[in-house]
């Protein structure tokens, strides 16, 4: 185990209970979330890479996407 993590669960063990248990509940979520997509990707094909690419070249070349500075502006 890592120091960094040493030292999360350290402070995660000064909580409440409950609060220990809704961390360790969303941090399980997220572990399996995680996984998920991991083997989403792994699953795709190059040709459905290449689908995806050419789909999204397409929409830029249309103009039907934002540059990322424009849709994410503060």
């Amino acid at each position: 185990m890592t120091e960094a993590l040493q030292q999360v669960i350290a402070e995660i063990e000064k909580l409440p209970a409950d609060v220990q248990d809704a961390i360790a509940a969303w941090l399980l979520a997220e572990l399996r979330d995680e996984k998920k997509w991991r083997d989403h990707f792994a699953a795709t094909t190059d040709e459905q890479w290449e689908r995806m690419a050419a789909m999204v070249r397409k929409e830029i070349a249309s103009g039907d996407t934002l540059p990322l500075d424009e849709a994410f502006a503060s």
